[in-house]
C-alpha cells in the first residue's frame, strides 16, 4: 500500500485461490494467473484450512510462514504464501468459515496479504480482519483497477460497513480505533432509533448499550438492525488457544501493566489442548511443536493468576491428571450465563449459550483483548431468521438431525444467512429439553450465522434454579421475550413430522442428506460420540439407549471400528456414573475420554490418521482436515452408536433404539 492512508495501491502479486490444482499450483511457482469468471474459486474455505490447528500454538509473526498450508488439495506448502509476493487473495463464497481463531486472518496480514477479495465473508472473520488491519471486499470489480495500478480510495472497502467498522478500517485496526474512543478523539454515532418492537437480540443489545461513554450509562429505548454501537459485557471467557495472543495484544496495545476490568466476569478454559500429547504426530514433535503447544497453558495460567481471572483447569482423579473440568461452552451453560446476558467468548461455538436466552457470540483475539481492558465490545444489530419448529419428531430423529436439515437450506448454502440471528421457536422447540436446546444454539454458527437463541421458559428455570444463586422468580425475571410484532428478515415454518435421520457428507456440516440417500453402505472406521455438541448428559441417555440394546442383542462394537465416548465436563461424566452408563460403554466396547475438545479440533483421541479413514461423529463442523486427514459424516449421537455397531452408516432406529 502507499502510505497515504486513504489512497492505496496494491504492488503486489494477486493470488486466486482456484479449484483447479494446477493453476493454483503455478501462481504458487511465479506465474500469474490472467483469471476469467470462468475459472472455478474454491469455496468455503475455513479457518482450519488457513490456519490448522497446530499452526494456532503459534500466536506471532511465524504464523505467516503457515499460512493456508490445510487448504484442501494439500497444494500449499509452508511459505508459499509469505516468499509469495502476493498482496491480494481472491476465492469464492463464504471464505472464513468456521472457528473464530484470528490467527488465520492474522496469518494472511502478516505474509503480506493487504486485500481479501472473496464472493461472501464469514461474519467472525471479516470482523477480525477489520481489527487488525486486513482490507476485505466482496466488490471483483475492483481486480483490473489493481492490475492497471490504480489508486483506491479506502471508502471502496468501508461500503455497507457501520459507522464504527468504518472507523475501525480507516483507523488502521481496533487498538487504533479504542485509543482513540477513550482518548475522546472519537466518538461512535450516538444512537437515536425509535422505540420499536423488537427481537430478542435487539432488546438484549439495547439494555446493554453504552448510552454514555462518560458515566457508563447503560440502555437505549431500542436498536434497530444495521445500528452500531458498543455494549457491555455480562461473560467473557477464553482458552488456552486464544488466551496468549490475546494478551499478547493487550499488552502491546495498552501496555505490560494493564489490568482486566472486572476480572470477576472474566473465565478462562484449559480445555482445547488437553490431551495433544497423544495425538501429536511424530513429525510436529520434530519441529518443536509439542513445547510450543504446552507453553499456550503455561501462559494462560501465568496471565489468570496475575490478573485474578478464575481459571477452569484439569482434573486429577486417583492422584492423576485425566483431563479437563469441562469445555468451555458445556461450563458457560452449567454454571455462568443467564437469560438476557451479553455473553463473549474467544469461540465461535460461544453461540451455544444462546440456549439460555443469551445473547452470546464470538470473537477473535483483538476484540477479546479490547473487552479485558474496556468491559465493552462492538456490535452491528444483526437482522434476525425465524424458525418456527413444530410438529412430532419420527422415532430416532433428534435436535442434530433438525439442525442438520437447517443448514442444508438453499437460504444457508448460498450464505444468506451470514451474519444473521437464528431464533429457534415453536412448540418442538419448547419440549426440548436444554441440552437438545443446546445443540440448535451451537450449531448456529455452522451456518455463518452471529448466534442462535433460544427464548428462555419454565424449563431453563428449572434447569437454572439449583444452579445459580438467583431464585426462580428472579430467574424468571431475567427472561427476555421478542415482541408479537418484532420485524425479522425471514420467516421460516419447519415440519418435523417427515424428518428422516440426517447426515452431513464431508466437507461441511451444509452437505446435510437423510441417511436413506447415502446409497450405499457407508463403512466406517472411527466413530465418536462427544465435543460440546455432543458430549451433554442428553448425547449419553442417546448414546446408552443404542448401545444397551446392542448388549442386549448379543453384539458390540463392529470389528475394525474404534468408538469413542467423550463427555463434555466432569458433572457430565458422574451423570453418566451415576446412570451406569459408563458400565455399558464398557461392556460394548467403546473408549472412554474425560472431558475436552479433543477430536474435534484434531487435539484428541479419536482423529484420523490417513485420508482413507472414515469417522462418523457427533461433532459441530467437517471442514477439510478438521479431525484429522479422513473423512468426517456429522451425525446425531443416535446415529453414531449405531453406526460403530454395524460397521456402516446406519440410523439408530434399524437398531430397533428408543424413541428419545
Amino acid at each position: 500500500m502507499s502510505n497515504t492512508p486513504q489512497n492505496l495501491r496494491f504492488a503486489g502479486r494477486i493470488l486466486y485461490l482456484t479449484q483447479d490444482p494446477e493453476l493454483l499450483r503455478s501462481q504458487l511457482d511465479g506465474q500469474d494467473l490472467d483469471w476469467d469468471p470462468s475459472i472455478a474459486l474454491v469455496d468455503n474455505i475455513s479457518t482450519d484450512e488457513i490456519t490448522p490447528g497446530w499452526v494456532c500454538y503459534y500466536y506471532d509473526e511465524r504464523l505467516a510462514h503457515y499460512c493456508l498450508v490445510g487448504l484442501r488439495g494439500g497444494v500449499v506448502k509452508p511459505g508459499n504464501i509469505e516468499k509469495g509476493g502476493f498482496s491480494v487473495i481472491v476465492s469464492g463464497l463464504s471464505k472464513g468459515c468456521g472457528s473464530s481463531r484470528e490467527t488465520a486472518p492474522y496469518s494472511e496480514l502478516k505474509a503480506g496479504i493487504q486485500l481479501v477479495v472473496a464472493k461472501s465473508i464469514e461474519k467472525i472473520y471479516g470482523q477480525n480482519s477489520q481489527n487488525i488491519g486486513l482490507l476485505t471486499t466482496t466488490d471483483f470489480g475492483v481486480l483490473d483497477r489493481i492490475k492497471a495500478g490504480e489508486a483506491i480510495d479506502i471508502a471502496e472497502f468501508t461500503k455497507g460497513v457501520d459507522e464504527i467498522s468504518r472507523g475501525i478500517v480507516t483507523a488502521g485496526g481496533l487498538f487504533a480505533y479504542n485509543t482513540k474512543r477513550l482518548a475522546g478523539d472519537i466518538n461512535p454515532p450516538k444512537l437515536e432509533t425509535e422505540p420499536r418492537p423488537m427481537t430478542m437480540c435487539e432488546k438484549v443489545i439495547a439494555a446493554h448499550a453504552i448510552a454514555d461513554a462518560s458515566t457508563g450509562r447503560l440502555g437505549v429505548p431500542a436498536v434497530k438492525p444495521g445500528d452500531a454501537l458498543f455494549v457491555r459485557t455480562d461473560v467473557r471467557f477464553s482458552h488456552e488457544y486464544v488466551t496468549p495472543m490475546a494478551k499478547s495484544l493487550l499488552q502491546q496495545g495498552v501496555g505490560p501493566d494493564v489490568r482486566v476490568k472486572d476480572p470477576e466476569s472474566v473465565f478462562a478454559f484449559r480445555d482445547h489442548l488437553t490431551f495433544l500429547d497423544r495425538v501429536m504426530p511424530k513429525a510436529h514433535i520434530e519441529m518443536g511443536l509439542r513445547d510450543q503447544a504446552a507453553s499456550l497453558a503455561t501462559v494462560q495460567e501465568e496471565f489468570c493468576n496475575q490478573q485474578g481471572i478464575k481459571l477452569f483447569g484439569e482434573v486429577e482423579r486417583e492422584g492423576k491428571t485425566v483431563g479437563s473440568e469441562a469445555i468451555c461452552h458445556n461450563k458457560v451453560i452449567e454454571e455462568l450465563a443467564n437469560p438476557g446476558q451479553l455473553v463473549l467468548g474467544t469461540d465461535s461455538h460461544t453461540c451455544m449459550a444462546g440456549a439460555l436466552g443469551c445473547f452470546a457470540f464470538g470473537v477473535g483475539s483483538t476484540d477479546m483483548a479490547n473487552a479485558w481492558f474496556t468491559k465493552d465490545v462492538r456490535v452491528r444489530v444483526p437482522e434476525t431468521v425465524l424458525f418456527t419448529i413444530a410438529g412430532d419428531k419420527p422415532q430416532g430423529v433428534v435436535a442434530k438431525d433438525v439442525m442438520l436439515q437447517l443448514l442444508s437450506m438453499d437460504f444457508f448454502k448460498s450464505g444468506e444467512g451470514i451474519g444473521k440471528v437464528i431464533e429457534f421457536a415453536g412448540p418442538a422447540v419448547v419440549a426440548m429439553g436444554m441440552d437438545e436446546r443446546a445443540t440448535l444454539t451451537n450449531m448456529a454458527v455452522e451456518a455463518g450465522s452471529f448466534t442462535g437463541i433460544i427464548e428462555a421458559d419454565e424449563t431453563t428455570v428449572a434447569y437454572l434454579e439449583d444452579r445459580r444463586s438467583a431464585t426462580a422468580d428472579e430467574l424468571r425475571a431475567m427472561i427476555v421475550e421478542s415482541d408479537p410484532e418484532a420485524v425479522y428478515y425471514r420467516k421460516f415454518d419447519i415440519d418435523l413430522s417427515e424428518l428422516e435421520p440426517m447426515v452431513a457428507t464431508p466437507g461441511d456440516p451444509r452437505n446435510g442428506i437423510p441417511i436413506s440417500q447415502l446409497g450405499a453402505d457407508v463403512k466406517i472406521d472411527i466413530a465418536y460420540g462427544g465435543s460440546c455438541t455432543g458430549g451433554k448428559k442428553a448425547d449419553m441417555d442417546m448414546y446408552a439407549s443404542v448401545l444397551a440394546q446392542a448388549l442386549e442383542d448379543g453384539r458390540k462394537v463392529a470389528d475394525g471400528v474404534r468408538l469413542y465416548i467423550q463427555f463434555g465436563s466432569q458433572e457430565i461424566r458422574a451423570y453418566a456414573q451415576k446412570a451406569g452408563y459408563i458400565e455399558i460403554f464398557e461392556a460394548v466396547g467403546a473408549e472412554l475420554i474425560d472431558p475436552s475438545c479433543g477430536a474435534c479440533i484434531k487435539a484428541g483421541p479419536g482423529v484420523s490418521d490417513n485420508p482413507e479413514q472414515v469417522t462418523i461423529s457427533a461433532i459441530n463442523r467437517n471442514f477439510p482436515g478438521r479431525s484429522g486427514p479422513g473423512k468426517v459424516y456429522l451425525a446425531s449421537p443416535l446415529t453414531v452408536a449405531a453406526s460403530a455397531i454395524a460397521g456402516h452408516i446406519v440410523a439408530a432406529e434399524e437398531t430397533r433404539a428408543p424413541a428419545v
